[in-house]
């Protein structure tokens, strides 16, 4: 009776399957062979070393325990201009990315505002000053008549009193008028330093107030990195630290010096900023992605290989061992990569010897029997 078509599908695919099942342990030495090692990492019968074969002692060396944070590159020097007055923006004459220099100006505010206000001033100082001078007069024409006797103590003391007052009005009034007119240099807006338009924030028409500012500006040749970084980490840092930094963008690598920690831990996610002073750099920018190269662990001695000394089935990896000009292939597990060494995490101790892939390159941190 003959299998259904599908069925037979089914049970070809499931035989290749096994096939290669089978094929991968006699390749590991799982089975078969009649010089199996006891059960451990080992998985291969021993074969001859060959006679042009290259092979390396295993050593320990310094595994290099630094992780990648990443962060963004900010201006030491980042500025919001503002007005000092109230006053409509009649023109901006920047855009964002603009480079100005210092003295530059960045915008007109409306004056007449100001003027109708010091006009108004003035008219009050007037209106003061005309008070003051007849409330002069009565204290004088007062002090005569007190000293015929002919006005009461109280109405002359009275007068005294109204001659002071309107002083006062006097002075408030001359304060007003001068504090106005200090701010009719403050219509136009200037570059306080050379640098470039980080944010305009206002548009021509919009209100100018105190405190509000119009546009943001930074220094472009100021920067440092900004990076949020665990607070145990932060604990074995110091200002004046040199720390590394990757730029992807410009495929390169800086040297950066700590000088600022952030004292406040974030409650959520336990981080505390890291700020570090860059070097000039041509084409780094403001905003660009970064990346801190830090080690927040000690560094530890570890077994390392070269990458292409692993044999990889699959999943699994593996070495080719040496011992008494055999060798055996033992499966291990590995680690991080530095370069072209691997970390190996099991499976191969110091002091043991491997044999390489068929290049026969020796690695530095690795020495040849």
């Amino acid at each position: 009776m003959s299998v259904n078509t599908p069925y037979a599908k089914v049970l070809g695919a499931l035989g290749a399957i096994v096939a290669l099942l089978l094929l991968i342990l006699a390749a590991l030495g799982l089975m078969g062979g009649e010089h199996k090692v006891t059960p451990g990492n080992t998985v291969t019968a021993e074969k001859t070393l060959p006679a042009n074969a290259t092979v390396l002692r295993v050593e320990k060396q310094r595994a290099d325990n630094s992780q990648s944070w990443p962060g963004v590159v900010q201006s030491r020097t980042i500025t919001n201009i503002s007005p000092k007055i109230t006053a409509r923006i009649l023109s901006i004459t920047v855009n964002n990315g603009d480079k100005i220099k210092k003295g530059a100006i960045i915008a007109q505010l409306d004056q007449r505002q100001i003027n109708a206000s010091l006009n108004a001033a003035d008219a009050a100082l007037n209106a003061a000053k005309t008070s003051a001078a007849q409330a002069q007069r009565d204290a004088q024409r007062s002090q005569a008549l007190y000293a015929h006797e002919a006005t009461t103590r109280a109405s002359h003391e009275a007068a005294l009193a109204q001659a002071q007052i309107a002083q006062a009005a006097v002075k408030q009034a001359a304060d007003n008028v001068e504090q106005i007119r200090v701010g009719l240099g403050e219509n136009t807006l200037i570059a306080p330093f050379d640098g470039i338009v980080a944010e305009r924030l206002k548009e021509p028409g919009d209100m100018g107030m105190p405190g509000d500012p119009v546009l943001t500006m930074l220094k472009p040749d100021d920067l440092r990195i900004e990076v949020a970084i665990p607070s145990d980490c932060a604990k074995r840092i110091k200002p004046g630290l040199t720390v590394a930094v990757r730029i992807d963008a410009l495929a390169t690598r800086l040297s950066a010096k700590v000088d600022e920690i952030v004292p406040q831990v974030d409650r959520q996610t336990g981080m505390q900023l890291l700020k570090a002073a860059l070097p000039a750099t041509p084409s780094l920018q403001p905003g660009q992605f970064a990346w801190l190269e830090l080690s927040c662990t000690e560094q530890q001695a570890a077994v390392f290989i070269p990458a292409r000394a692993v044999i990889h089935y699959g999943q699994l990896e593996a070495v080719n061992v040496v011992i008494n000009k055999q060798f055996f292939t033992r499966h291990i597990r590995t680690g991080k990569q530095q370069g072209e060494q691997v970390e190996v995490l099991s499976g191969l101790r110091e002091g043991e010897t491997i044999m390489l892939s068929r290049d026969n390159q020796v690695d530095a941190g690795i020495t040849g029997q």
